[in-house]
């Protein structure tokens, strides 16, 4: 797994490093609703988010692209815009 913005490799994590393993979290969250094909369990945020970043947090602006992707499975990516909420 890896992001990157403009470029920049901002998360690369590695799944044995997750405080649950993804079949223990599979696991959990099937005692509580049914999972389907394409469904999304969110697990939380890898280390790289603006947030975290020091001595300067480089939060994301338009105009900035957004790539992402799990080697054998493929990538996306996406272009930051302006979203005034009108």
């Amino acid at each position: 797994m890896w992001l990157d913005v403009n470029g920049e490799r901002r998360q690369s994590p590695i799944p044995r490093n997750m405080i649950f393993s993804c079949a223990r979290l599979v696991s959990y969250v099937s005692n509580y609703m049914t999972l389907l094909p394409g469904d999304i369990i969110t697990t939380g945020t890898p280390a790289g988010v603006a947030l975290g970043m020091k001595p300067t947090q480089a939060w994301l602006k338009p105009g900035d692209v957004v790539t992402l992707g799990i080697k054998g499975l493929g990538e996306q990516r996406q272009k930051v815009i302006s979203y005034t909420g009108k």
